[in-house]
Parts: C-alpha cells; sequence; structure tokens
C-alpha cells in the first residue's frame, strides 16, 4: 500500500484536531495549552513537508525547519515565563496569568 498525499492530510487534520480540543478543554493547566500549540504547529510542519515531498521541491521542508526553530524558541521563552511565574505566585493556573496586565 502506498501512502499517498491525502493520508498526510488526514493525519494532519488529526494532529490539528487534537490541538485546538486540547486548548478548548483544558483551559486551566498552561502547560497543556502550550502543548496543545505544539501539536499545532506539528501538524502545520507535516503539511509543509507533505506537500514539497509530493511536489518535488525542498522549500516546504526549508519552511518546515524555520518553523521549529520558531516553535523551540516559543516553548523555551513561554517556560522561562511559567517557571518565573510560579516563583512568584506559587501557581500556574491560567485564572491567575490575567493578573500580569500592565
Amino acid at each position: 500500500m502506498d501512502l499517498t498525499l491525502s493520508h498526510y492530510l488526514v493525519l494532519s487534520a488529526f494532529l490539528f484536531t487534537v490541538g485546538v480540543v486540547g486548548i478548548f478543554v483544558n483551559r486551566k493547566n498552561i502547560i497543556v495549552i502550550l502543548m496543545a500549540i505544539e501539536l499545532i504547529l506539528l501538524s502545520v510542519n507535516l503539511n509543509l513537508v507533505a506537500f514539497s515531498v509530493f511536489s518535488g521541491t525542498i522549500a516546504g521542508q526549508i519552511f518546515a525547519m524555520l518553523v521549529l526553530t520558531v516553535a523551540a524558541a516559543e516553548a523555551a521563552v513561554g517556560l522561562a515565563i511559567l517557571v518565573v511565574f510560579f516563583r512568584l505566585r506559587g501557581d500556574i493556573s491560567v485564572d491567575a496569568v490575567d493578573m500580569m496586565k500592565g
């Protein structure tokens, strides 16, 4: 059985759906929300690589590497903010984060 582009698109749509559901279902835990955002970015990368392979160009793969770099930086900065927030407040719930305005 050969894998076609539609197989990759269905898998990517499933990952994207799991990420969106993870954001909407769990609004209390910031770490789970960050993991759901990473799943969404992973589904985008899968689309980029699949279209790149099936079109015969390398541009999608290069762009996927750039997205991975931005996602890694986003995760590092997000976790650093969470560590500082936990040290100051002792809790990392989403309800307490809205007090950081200003």
